[in-house]
């Protein structure tokens, strides 16, 4: 490719990279044998065969029993014998992996017995996973050194992986500015644009690149990376084109407030990074982002391997751990539409037999010498709190540890409305304003138009108003944890709210501090009076100063 070629997008994490295209979404190869065709389908049997055994091995005989299904169906010459056959007819892969699904599917759907019927969704799952394993096979591995990923849809765990290997920027075609991508990319400090027009996945392999996530921009070419922007990392050019602060002292108004500045992480590489710049522990630890694409809940081995490496960076400071939370654009396969797991979210959690305990004592086992707390999400009934709280208190007795501290995120607008009549209940508040300003406003975070800075609008800012005041009354201490707290049009409204503790992205933590130093406590509140009389989001925007 000799001439540059631009793709424009979405910003939704700012900054400014370069280096090679990592394309990820290839698709099974079309060249196929038959062979690896075969063989994706006994690897997949085999894999669920083996999580079988360990569930049943971890005393969950009726999810192994669910795995054992699906690994039979992997391995059923009804389904693999056709899709293998038409592949060694010339067929091409994908199209002969998702006809012999459908033709199998079709058949059990029209069975009269239910049970029986309800496997047809079972089969489609395997040859999605088949034919993922056909293309991580036959995708090409990143290229050396620095690289941008491009995908159709960017997921947290791509960035989470592929941070440590060279990852400096991320495209992505589907996504808005509250998805959990674009959260975690804000976290590690990647440049990151969504909405990206879909010929993007056809651009050669190891192209060069810049991607100016300020100015929503893709520029593909070897021009591109011969202009000014080459060689400026996300580490080296902040948001608005200015080194970052390097500063790690406490957060402080200019009329010597203190905010308790915390980090939202989902990795040890995002804690790492926000310790480094000053945050004082963790106000939202992700549990449930590495296994978004799991066959099972997570048993307490799985968990503790994934707590441990965190919560040991953790010793004497804050740490609160979010237990997991299967909802929104984060439901893994075996909740995504399972008949025999008909529920998402904290609903599912709370219904399994053992999922809770599993990772409460998890998370009590991996806890070291950290401050911890743990919280509920997607809260919606003080019955929901009693059962964590009963559950918390019976597996801290069975491993002799104390109780920590029980919290509950509010994110529901009906939530946020009855905080009073939690607070009682609990701890601390954490309030989500991602999903709240969602919620309210009717956006899916996969909408492009949803953005931290919503949280502005003067529905949401009064419902978080009512939570920091419900809080104080009750003598419980209430953090905002959502993206808004590192947002500058939002910012100084929490301040204003009476929010003292502040929960932001890892990379974003010096910008943070830095805005609250130029922030007087009483021209926040001010300025917080004024929003909620406001008539929109627009009006309030104007409002508020440049930071």
């Amino acid at each position: 490719m000799s001439a540059t070629v631009r793709f424009t997008g979405q910003p939704v994490a700012e900054g400014i990279a370069a280096g090679r295209l990592h394309v990820a979404d290839t698709g099974p190869p079309a060249d196929a044998t038959a062979e690896q065709v075969r063989e994706a389908f006994a690897a997949i049997a085999a894999d669920r065969h083996d999580l079988a055994e360990r569930l049943r091995v971890a005393g969950r005989a009726a999810e192994a029993d669910i795995i054992t299904v699906a690994a039979l169906i992997a391995a059923d010459p009804a389904l693999v014998g056709p899709a293998v056959t038409a592949v060694a007819s010339g067929t091409d892969a994908a199209m002969a992996v998702t006809k012999a699904a459908e033709d199998q599917a079709a058949v059990l759907a029209g069975l009269a017995v239910p049970e029986l019927a309800e496997r047809a969704g079972d089969v489609r799952q395997v040859a999605q996973a088949v034919l993922g394993r056909l293309a991580a096979a036959g995708a090409p591995p990143p290229p050396d050194g620095e690289f941008i990923l491009v995908r159709r849809e960017v997921s947290p765990a791509d960035l989470i992986e592929l941070a440590g290997d060279g990852l400096v920027g991320a495209v992505s075609v589907a996504g808005g500015g509250s998805s959990h991508a674009a959260i975690i990319a804000r976290g590690l400090g990647l440049p990151m644009v969504t909405g990206v027009d879909a010929t993007v996945l056809a651009v050669p392999q190891g192209e060069p690149a810049v991607l100016d996530a300020n100015a929503g921009e893709l520029r593909v070419g070897p021009e591109a990376v011969a202009g000014p922007a080459a060689g400026s990392g996300p580490a080296v050019v902040a948001g608005n084109g200015q080194r970052q602060a390097r500063d790690t002292g406490p957060a402080v108004t200019s009329d010597g407030r203190v905010i308790s500045l915390l980090c939202n992480v989902a990795s040890a590489a995002e804690t790492r990074a926000g310790l480094a710049a000053g945050a004082a522990g963790v106000g939202l630890l992700r549990t449930e982002i590495p296994f978004i694409g799991a066959l099972a809940w997570p048993t307490p081995a799985e968990h503790r391997a994934h707590l441990a490496p965190i919560l040991g960076l953790l010793a004497g400071r804050t740490a609160i751990v979010r237990l997991l939370d299967f909802s929104g654009d984060k439901i893994p396969p075996f909740l995504a539409g399972a008949a025999a797991h008909p529920a998402a979210g904290l609903a599912a959690l709370l219904a399994h037999p053992t999922a809770l305990r599993d990772q409460l004592q998890a998370i009590l086992e991996a806890r070291r010498d950290a401050r911890l707390g743990v919280l509920i999400p997607m809260v919606s009934s003080l019955a929901e709190v009693d059962q964590v709280r009963a559950a918390l208190a019976e597996t801290a007795a069975g491993t002799g540890a104390a109780a920590p501290r029980l919290g509950i995120m509010v994110e529901l607008a009906a939530t946020a409305a009855a905080a009073e009549s939690f607070a009682p209940a609990v701890d601390f508040f954490s309030i989500g304003t991602n999903d709240l300003a969602g919620q309210v406003l009717g956006l899916d975070r996969r909408d492009p138009a949803a953005r931290p800075a919503l949280a502005a609008d003067p529905r949401v800012l009064g419902l978080i108003g009512h939570v920091t005041q419900a809080a104080r009354e009750a003598g419980i201490s209430v953090s905002v944890c959502g993206d808004a707290a590192a947002d500058p049009q939002v910012l100084p409204l929490l301040v204003g709210l009476g929010a003292g503790t502040l929960s932001v992205p890892a990379a974003r933590v010096p910008r943070v501090r830095s805005w609250v130093a130029a922030l007087d406590t009483g021209a926040c509140a001010d300025l917080a009076a004024q929003a909620l009389a406001a008539p929109t989001v627009d009006a309030v925007w104007k409002l508020v100063p440049a930071l």
